[in-house]
């Protein structure tokens, strides 16, 4: 019978190979965006594409495991951003210029992540980018809606408030930032300066909870 240490030491090498195939997988879609293809992962990886499925099932199962790894290290900016020691007005400008700096950094992983090719390959006809984006930015909002909740004191309903705003500010974020990514009408700069404008309301206004870290 498998010991709970022979499956561990199983499991290890598996969970590198699939880090191994992501990176690779990272490789292409920094070059190729949303072009990326399975034929084109599995070639980078050195493997044929029936091993590339095994590991994720099909172009879908490959994208959310690219989301969360992006989404996750997104994640961690943001927070790190909100809970800096600074005036409120300035942590909510490193907030959107962290979202935005990491769209500028990385535009094709990001066009991967939330645009459709235009030349999709028959195989991966059923692929639908917008199916799977709408998770992402979700979670995203629910997110920034626990983290508004915990530092900002909104009174009655608060819970409820923090949520639509969390899942507000993220679909400005996205909106304005996916104009502006293709666009580039302004610096990154001026457009935090005009979304924090915009935020500069109730926010501005409210009080941080008591024995709280703030926001």
């Amino acid at each position: 019978m498998e010991t709970t240490q022979q499956a561990a030491g199983q499991q290890r090498p598996a969970d590198q190979r699939r880090r191994e195939l992501l990176e690779a997988a990272d490789r292409v879609v920094l070059r190729d965006g949303p072009q990326a293809s399975m034929n084109a992962i599995a070639a980078e990886a050195g493997i044929t594409k029936p091993i590339l499925y095994r590991h994720f099932g099909d172009k879908g199962g490959l994208y959310r495991a690219l989301a969360k790894r992006h989404t996750d290290a997104l994640l961690d900016a943001l927070r790190a951003a909100v809970d800096a020691p600074a005036e409120r007005r300035e942590r909510v400008e490193a907030t959107l210029d962290t979202y935005l700096a990491a769209i500028e950094a990385r535009p094709q992983v990001y066009r991967f992540l939330m645009h459709p090719a235009e030349d999709t390959q028959p195989s991966e006809a059923g692929f639908d980018v917008g199916r799977h984006s709408a998770p992402l930015l979700r979670r995203l909002g629910e997110e920034l809606a626990k983290v508004i909740y915990d530092r900002v004191d909104l009174g009655p309903g608060s819970e409820q408030l923090a949520r639509v705003w969390g899942h507000g500010i993220v679909g400005m974020m996205h909106g304005a930032g996916d104009w502006w990514l293709s666009e580039r009408p302004c610096s990154r700069a001026e457009l935090v300066r005009c979304l924090a404008d915009l935020l500069w309301g109730r926010l501005a206004a409210a009080s941080d909870r008591a024995g709280g870290p703030g926001f």
